[in-house]
């Protein structure tokens, strides 16, 4: 992602050899058993689950500088730049796609919960949605303040990027820690609404395509602050200029991608999902 003046290098860069695609694949898998291992009890499960996990999160780290060793370096040019744009579109895009699977899961249900061809549905929903007896999140309480706040950190990153623009490094700065401080706050309420939820992920339909599409929505908003925290360590290392920004610039698409989706969960599966169900009150809806 360039951010600094780019020499004449005309083609495409061809990239060194490179270790982090072993050693991302090594550490995923690793993640992936240490999940199963702790989803069913087994001993030393959560060791496995974060020793892979750390290791994911040192590929991320190493593999990033790495690029934007090649920033500075000035290897990307007009036409890597490009490259690097096209393939970012393609990548949200098949964002995109992820999500519209969870969608098709809710909806899937609770358009006909009493589908007879799909075995057992019936007995899982009583013929309703939300299924019979599950108590429900007040998606106007807690749900509705976070998508304000999702809403809010959008809207200061896009302001911070206008900002980087006009060459207002310390406006772009300023907003931009805004964004990131208001996503953590947007994580951290629903790592709250999950605790007290009234249902849970098992032997519900409900509760397993709730948390599988929020869940992972919320993965996705830990990602996109990492991603913006990294932009603005750059931008106090001066490596961010009006001219030169695509790491940020990524950033903001992701981040703005992640600000969408919520909003198509919110409306869709907490208020939509929720309606005429028993509202859980005891923590308001959170």
């Amino acid at each position: 992602m360039t951010d600094a003046p780019m020499p004449a290098r005309p083609g495409f860069h061809l990239v060194e050899p490179s270790p982090w695609p072993i050693i991302g694949a090594a550490f995923a898998l690793l993640t992936a058993i240490g999940l199963v291992m702790f989803m069913h009890g087994v001993g030393g499960g959560s060791l496995v689950l974060a020793l892979g996990g750390a290791g994911v999160l040192f590929t991320m780290a190493g593999w990033w500088r790495d690029v934007i060793l090649e920033a500075q370096g000035g290897y990307h040019n007009p036409v890597v730049r490009h490259g690097l744009t096209i393939g970012m579109i393609l990548f949200i895009a098949s964002e995109v796609m992820f999500f519209v699977a969870w969608f098709w899961a809710f909806f899937g249900s609770a358009i006909d919960p009493s589908d007879p061809q799909v075995v057992g549905r019936l007995d899982f929903t009583g013929g309703i949605w939300p299924p019979k007896g599950t108590e429900v999140l007040d998606p106007l309480r807690l749900p509705l303040m976070n998508t304000f706040v999702l809403v809010t950190s959008s809207f200061a990153v896009n302001v911070a990027h206008d900002d980087l623009r006009e060459g207002n490094r310390q406006g772009f700065k300023n907003f931009l820690l805004v964004g990131i401080l208001l996503g953590a706050l947007f994580v951290t309420t629903q790592a709250y609404e999950y605790i007290h939820a009234p249902f849970g992920f098992k032997n519900s339909i409900y509760g397993a395509t709730f948390f599988m599409a929020t869940g992972f929505h919320g993965a996705h908003v830990i990602i996109g602050v990492i991603f913006l925290t990294v932009c603005l360590a750059r931008a106090w290392a001066g490596q961010m200029t009006p001219r030169h920004h695509l790491g940020f610039q990524f950033a903001a698409w992701y981040w703005h991608f992640v600000d969408v989706v919520w909003i198509f969960l919110f409306s869709c599966i907490y208020l939509w999902g929720s309606w005429g169900a028993p509202i859980e009150g005891a923590v308001g809806g959170g």
